[in-house]
């Protein structure tokens, strides 16, 4: 009885200095999500809260909840104007641009890890998805001028590549655990499931929930509840048939966000409070995962993995991405410094350590070192990278949405 009153105390102050923590970031202009993932190791065993968290399973049904309802946010806030102007873009960059991340970042850590190409690989998949939290977050934070189509095109990037990130990563997975008897025509059919599937669900389960939310005679508080519910329907039931659930959430909160109902203020403020009760239940939870000791010996190895991912992998993806829908030089070079990585990449290593893979530990230590040094790196230079590359600063009454 008294351990679970503990937990209850220690998860309560850990929810309070994460609140605290935001209005902190945002004096200093801090990566707020980066303190949430510092509190969590802090906290863990290695920190003065030594807390022992190992449980992988409970971590990664946390993350799935989490990732869903931090999706299905950012959908919600898309506009409409977004989607009209950075669809293509975003599409090309969430698929080509992810397989071009993949196999630079997988070429690299051949050499850097000395693994075989199929981990490699791995490593290079799930260090591809940008993270929608951290992108949106940390846009909107810095407020910078830069155009609609460029902010546009990072925002809604970030949400479409987390599914093909996860398709590669599953597929890579299966792979390395059917003894080579994978083939190309199943992979193309696996692809084709998971998105056409997504996308049929997430569809028709947008309208649904807008159907239901303008037609149920309901009390206004329960109208996000219906939303959340039908959230976690959509991805479970997705996930279930083989489909890709990231993605149905993604476009079921785009359907809902483009249109106008009467209880879209409250269906959008909750939304938006669940969102950031997810991330810093996701971020908190991930630094308690990690034993920081474990790190030391691959400072050099993350930091070398990093340097390629961000200054080769992501210009490579970024420039043969959006050069060809008429972005200029110094637009994509923007987009190639936000490419900030996130909880997706951490999460996604949780799939190679449920399925036993070989080397599932250093996998998951390369890559949270790697997603540590990204947000301080990256997350920490919005601002000065904006002004080296000749984009102002907005006034503080206007969003990067209206720029």
């Amino acid at each position: 009885m008294n351990t679970a009153h503990e937990l209850i105390l220690v998860g309560g102050v850990l929810g309070l200095i994460s609140v605290f923590a935001v209005t902190i970031g945002a004096r200093f202009n801090a990566p707020i999500l980066l303190i949430f993932l510092l509190l969590g190791m802090l906290a863990g065993e290695d920190g003065p809260g030594r807390i022992q968290f190992a449980d992988f399973r409970a971590a990664y049904l946390i993350g799935s909840i989490a990732l869903t309802i931090i999706l299905f946010e950012g959908g919600l806030k898309t506009e409409r104007a977004m989607i009209r102007i950075a669809l293509w873009p975003s599409v090309v960059l969430a698929t080509v641009g992810v397989a071009l991340t993949a196999a630079v970042v997988g070429t690299a850590a051949v050499w850097l890890f000395h693994l075989s190409w199929t981990e490699a690989l791995l490593i290079g998949a799930v260090l591809a998805p940008t993270d929608a939290a951290a992108v949106n977050t940390l846009l909107r934070a810095a407020r910078v001028a830069v155009p609609q189509r460029v902010s546009a095109a990072l925002e809604v990037e970030s949400g479409l590549n987390d599914p093909m990130s996860v398709f590669l990563t599953v597929l890579l997975m299966q792979s390395l655990t059917s003894s080579g008897n994978s083939t190309i025509g199943g992979g193309v059919i696996f692809f084709l499931e998971e998105m056409a599937g997504g996308a049929i669900i997430g569809l028709f389960g947008g309208f649904l929930l807008l159907r239901l939310l303008r037609k149920l005679p309901l009390p206004a508080a329960i109208y996000p509840v219906l939303a959340l519910a039908c959230v976690l329907v959509v991805f479970g039931g997705a996930q279930l048939i083989g489909a890709s659930g990231f993605l149905a959430v993604y476009l079921m909160g785009i359907i809902v966000g483009v249109n106008r109902f009467e209880s879209q203020r409250a269906v959008v403020y909750a939304s938006e409070a669940f969102a950031w009760l997810a991330q810093i239940a996701l971020f908190l939870m991930l630094g308690l995962l990690v034993t920081p000791h474990t790190l030391i010996p691959l400072v050099r190895p993350i930091l070398l993995i990093t340097a390629v991912l961000v200054l080769i992998a992501r210009p490579v993806a970024t420039f043969g991405c959006l050069l060809p829908f008429g972005y200029s030089a110094r637009e994509t070079a923007f987009a190639s410094w936000v490419g900030l990585r996130g909880a997706v990449p951490i999460y996604l290593t949780i799939i190679p350590v449920l399925a036993g893979s070989r080397n599932a530990a250093l996998l998951f230590g390369a890559t949270f070192g790697v997603v540590i040094v990204s947000l301080v790196l990256q997350g920490w230079t919005i601002s000065p990278a904006a002004r080296v590359l000749g984009f102002g600063r907005m006034p503080t009454q206007q969003s990067i949405a209206k720029a």
